[in-house]
């Protein structure tokens, strides 16, 4: 079964995050514990509030299989005003329910459901806590921060202001680290084999700290001068 049939097998709820229900709240929770060892509840919580959207999966047997947080804003930053800016939130998929394409449909549901995607050029973005999880934004030749090239003053400043609208504690420029309240957010559970590579980017990264690392990507294509 391809991962379009396996995406159909659930019902999808998308709801504005305002809007969040004590259950819907105790279901994420759930699916943030099945995902992370030591789930810091408050950091899901205010990523609520600082994110418009949430995508919720539900298996055929009524069980929560996943949610994604998003929101698509039309922001003006530097140089570069009324830019789409697709901002990607935390998601978790339950065990039961891996490999099936729930994580790119979830997210995908959350970022667009304050309207269509359009056609034009749009910035993604997303904090990440770990290589794995940048995997699908490093192969765009747009990505920043990149392996072995300097950042130069504009990225810095764009990526300031994506940070500001995250509602990051901190953000440090030279090295795009959102930091974090002094707490992990979580560790995997499940462990993924990454390159030392992969690791580069993420060398100021402090887990432990509840840090993470701000990814930017362009598509189709990056404005001139990027």
């Amino acid at each position: 079964m391809d991962a379009q049939r396996d995406v159909a097998a659930f019902e999808f709820r998308t709801i504005l995050t305002a809007d969040v229900t004590t259950d819907d709240r105790a279901r994420m929770h759930a699916l943030f514990d099945a995902n992370y060892r030591q789930a810091n509840h408050p950091y899901l919580d205010k990523s609520l509030t600082a994110l418009r959207h949430a995508a919720i999966a539900i298996a055929a047997d009524g069980r929560a299989a996943g949610f994604a947080l998003g929101d698509l804003r039309v922001l003006d930053l530097p140089r570069l005003p009324a830019t789409t800016v697709a901002m990607a939130g935390i998601c978790c998929v339950s065990p039961d329910f891996r490999r099936r394409g729930l994580f790119g449909a979830l997210e995908t549901r959350a970022m667009a459901a304050g309207g269509a995607m359009p056609a034009g050029r749009i910035l993604t973005c997303g904090r990440i806590a770990h290589p794995a999880s940048m995997r699908t934004m490093a192969v765009n030749p747009t990505v920043v921060p990149r392996r072995g090239v300097e950042l130069t003053p504009w990225q810095r400043e764009v990526g300031q202001a994506i940070a500001d609208a995250y509602g990051a504690p901190a953000f440090d420029p030279r090295t795009f680290v959102c930091g974090g309240t002094g707490v992990p957010i979580g560790y995997p559970v499940m462990e993924i084999d990454v390159t030392p590579e992969e690791w580069i980017v993420f060398e100021h990264v402090d887990r432990d700290r509840g840090d993470s690392l701000l990814g930017l990507a362009w598509r189709p294509d990056a404005p001139e001068g990027w």
